[in-house]
């Protein structure tokens, strides 16, 4: 998979053959860090073979499909809800996806907290709750019934996998608020007159800005996804590469993502939660790793980069998003250390992806490899390099 074959240092099949053997050296991001600093570069790349990343957090292009399985007499499934939740039911008879954002309907108001979701629906099913199930179809002569009530469970289920068009995004804004007002947004709450600032991302652990031009994730990767295995089916939407970057080559702003899948039986509550944004709405918080093979010192170079490294642009969300205007950039070592200048003012930040967590899933991830539990899959195919993430052209 190097792009310089001269230079390779290792093979996927000579890694998986040490992952077989028990004789793989995997480290964490964070790890190899302190490897290449301590023995340099070159040693550093000789050692070891694989580094795990990790990120945690709300992922709102997810969602997860269900085949519920054909009742008797049978039903074509129309319109439906899981726990009060609308569902998509276009598709076969029993066959339905619930997104991650979709809302309970009713009133909020100011109960923000009563706010209830796809995610938490995903979540119950994870936990093995029961879920409560209401199905209608219009009557014909091979789907004969009208109506299904019950309850069900996620071992009751045929099939059920995550399918999220949009995760793991490599960078993403520094969001902050000019306005006399306090803003509820996807991007938590922004506090008036530059009163805080929140970032994305879980910085020198994401996925994507360890390999930032996708030389080792493709169509075919194998990854942790959700307290699970998952799989890149596919670029994500979104998906980027039209991006300003900064003096290191990586993006200062959003830039590629990935479309994945995996099993929802074998996720965990852990890594899979609904979650409620006060003011905006509901999401599923996502843990998402990828292994970052070692081919060659090129993939090295990219697993060297530091929180200093990488940075964002800083955004206010108080104007409109077309016209929405840059207010500087800074590195995530800078919003990592819990405050940032704006204008001359001292500005707290917090980081909406959870690191703790992020690290909990590469050393998850690190563990199944070690143990021999996860083989590396080498892309069956490139994500572009040429794609541009174009406004609405609605005429």
């Amino acid at each position: 998979m190097s792009d310089d074959e001269s230079g390779q240092l290792r093979t996927y099949e000579e890694i998986n053959e040490r992952i077989r053997s028990g004789k793989v050296v995997v480290v964490t991001a964070e790890e190899m860090l302190c490897i290449i600093e301590r023995n340099g570069p070159e040693d550093a790349a000789e050692m070891v073979d694989v580094v795990t990343t990790g990120t945690f957090g709300a992922m709102c292009s997810s969602g997860a499909f269900l085949n519920i399985g054909h009742s008797d007499p049978p039903i074509r499934i129309q319109r439906a809800t899981l726990n009060r939740v609308p569902v998509f039911c276009g598709l076969a008879a029993v066959d339905m996806f619930i997104g991650a954002t979709e809302l309970r309907p009713g009133p909020l108001g100011k109960h923000w907290e009563d706010a209830y979701g796809g995610g938490h629906v995903i979540e119950a099913l994870v936990k093995g709750e029961d879920v409560d199930i209401h199905a209608e179809g219009e009557p014909t002569d091979c789907y004969p019934r009208s109506k299904v009530d019950g309850k069900v469970r996620l071992a009751d289920v045929n099939q059920a996998y995550i399918y999220n068009p949009r995760n793991a995004y490599q960078n993403y804004a520094v969001a902050t608020n000019s306005t006399g007002r306090t803003l509820h947004t996807y991007m938590g709450k922004l506090l008036p007159r530059f009163g805080n600032a929140n970032f994305a991302t879980a910085g020198h652990m994401s996925p994507l800005l360890k390999d930032p031009r996708l030389r080792t994730i493709g169509i075919g990767t194998r990854i942790f996804l959700g307290g699970g295995v998952g799989m890149v089916i596919g670029e994500g939407t979104q998906f980027n590469t039209k991006t300003q970057q900064n003096s290191k080559g990586l993006p200062i702003t959003p830039s590629r993502t990935l479309a994945v899948t995996g099993d929802l039986r074998a996720m965990s509550p852990r890594f899979l939660q609904g979650v409620t944004m006060t003011g905006y709405g509901v999401s599923l918080a996502v843990g998402l790793g990828v292994p970052i093979p070692i081919l060659d010192m090129d993939i090295l170079a990219s697993v060297a980069t530091t929180d200093a490294d990488i940075s964002a642009r800083i955004f206010d969300y108080g104007v409109g998003a077309r016209s929405r205007p840059s207010l500087g950039e800074v590195t995530y070592e800078q919003l990592r250390s819990g405050s940032i200048e704006i204008d001359g003012k001292k500005v707290r930040t917090s980081p909406l992806t959870s690191l703790s967590r992020s690290r909990e899933v590469a050393e998850q991830l690190k563990q199944w490899i070690a143990t021999g539990q996860f083989l590396l899959s080498p892309p069956a195919h490139r994500l572009p390099d040429d794609r541009e993430f174009k406004p609405m052209g609605v005429r």
